[in-house]
């Protein structure tokens, strides 16, 4: 199974469109996740053409968001539990805050946003995962996206990055 990941994507206010890099990818892929802060659900709107959509919404995400995507939730596809949440709050950091939400029942990957910092690492047997931001990278060098691939074998992550 193929999964996009994003997050941040501010839009429209950071990008009118998505781009090609990202587009280019949308080809072959099962399912897409959004880890919050979406801005508007026009994005949703363009995303749920090439497939199915799957979110949280973040703390910039208005009530047609909140209405439509929860503030976190786990997935389960192949037999691996995916848990999604954004990550925002106060105090402690926003890893620190992302785990806290799964402490109960830790999933194998754990996505989330709101630092627009990519992350790919373990914590105990949790595989932590910031996709970036698309269309805000902030201080990082490159815009990012994010690709899972989860398979009988095993969990695949990767970032994307693009200029």
């Amino acid at each position: 199974m193929e999964i996009l990941v994003l997050s941040d994507t501010h839009m429209p206010k950071k990008a009118k469109q998505l781009p090609k890099r990202f587009i280019k990818e949308l080809k072959d892929v099962d399912a897409l996740i959004h880890a919050g802060d979406w801005q508007t659900l026009e994005l949703y709107e363009m995303l749920k053409d090439y497939a199915p959509v799957f979110g949280v919404y973040g703390n910039v995400d208005g009530e047609d968001i909140q209405d439509k995507f929860p503030a976190k939730q786990t997935l389960e596809w192949k037999g691996y539990q995916i848990g999604i949440v954004h990550g925002h709050g106060d105090k402690k950091t926003t890893e620190k805050r992302v785990l806290e939400a799964f402490q109960e029942d830790p999933p194998d990957v754990l996505i989330y946003g709101h630092s627009h910092i990519p992350v790919l690492r373990y914590f105990k047997k949790t595989l932590l995962f910031n996709p970036g931001s698309l269309t805000d990278k902030r201080r990082s060098p490159m815009y990012s996206f994010g690709r899972l691939t989860l398979t009988e074998d095993g969990i695949h992550a990767e970032h994307i990055f693009f200029r």
